[in-house]
């Protein structure tokens, strides 16, 4: 039996791409799911389509940025399911641009959602994951968050930080002996909506150009998930560097 089935996956960011994906993955292979993200008229069309395939699936209205709604999600998956068993934070915007282009504005949104995104999904979480002593947290993070790139200085930063936060949650939860296991994924050029949030000209044709030729499915993403779900509770991969085989990243 695999260690997914029965096991209650709240997904942020579920709306498209990664996250899309990995909730019908889940699914499939028989976990119950809880989507959240912004655009609630997609939710319902993927919890739709979920069911229709024979899966389990709840969603919510998330804007990740605001605690209340990231513990109403939770709440959410203990009413309906019984309980939670991991999360998966995936919410995140990519709003390339030089530091010189001044996108102050973009700088702090970026911040909000892929940094304080994880903090209030994280705090949201937490406690009943530590009262349980078990639990799942898995993040998204990129490739942007292993090394630097021009035009990356605050996602890259939003994401070197993920990863800088996640490795100590895992290495706390050890220290504490909560079983919390942590799984941070770094993807290369993936073909979701992030290209959406680029408003820089010069960066988002440069962006457009790379995933055109490297660009590969969320559903590679979506396995990497269900791979990092379905290890023996006693065993933790934190860490998966993904990306295409024809990009050198």
């Amino acid at each position: 039996m695999s260690n997914i089935e029965g096991k209650v996956v709240i997904i942020t960011g579920a709306s498209s791409g990664i996250g899309e994906a990995t909730a019908k993955r889940l699914a499939d292979d028989g976990a119950k799911v809880v989507l959240g993200a912004r655009r609630e008229e997609k939710l319902e069309q993927i919890a739709n389509e979920i069911e229709a395939d024979g899966g389990t699936a709840a969603y919510q209205k998330l804007d990740v940025t605001v605690q209340e709604e990231n513990d109403a999600i939770v709440e959410l998956a203990k009413s309906t399911f019984g309980g939670v068993d991991a999360i998966f934070l995936n919410a995140g915007i990519m709003p390339t641009a030089p530091l010189s282009a001044m996108k102050t504005d973009e700088w702090h949104q970026t911040v909000d959602v892929n940094v304080k995104g994880v903090l209030n999904g994280v705090a949201a979480v937490l406690p009943t994951f530590t009262e349980q002593e078990s639990g799942h947290v898995i993040a998204t993070s990129s490739v942007a968050g292993l090394k630097a790139y021009p035009g990356n200085a605050v996602y890259g930063g939003s994401k070197w930080f993920v990863r800088n936060f996640m490795e100590v949650l895992r290495m706390e939860s050890a220290q504490e002996g909560t079983n919390i296991r942590t799984a941070t994924i770094y993807p290369a050029a993936v073909n979701t909506e992030l290209l959406n949030s680029i408003s820089h000209e010069g960066s988002a044709e440069a962006m457009e150009g790379l995933y055109e030729q490297h660009g590969i499915s969320p559903e590679r993403i979506a396995n990497v998930v269900a791979f990092a779900i379905d290890q023996p509770d006693d065993t933790n991969v934190n860490e998966f560097t993904v990306g295409p085989t024809t990009q050198p990243w």
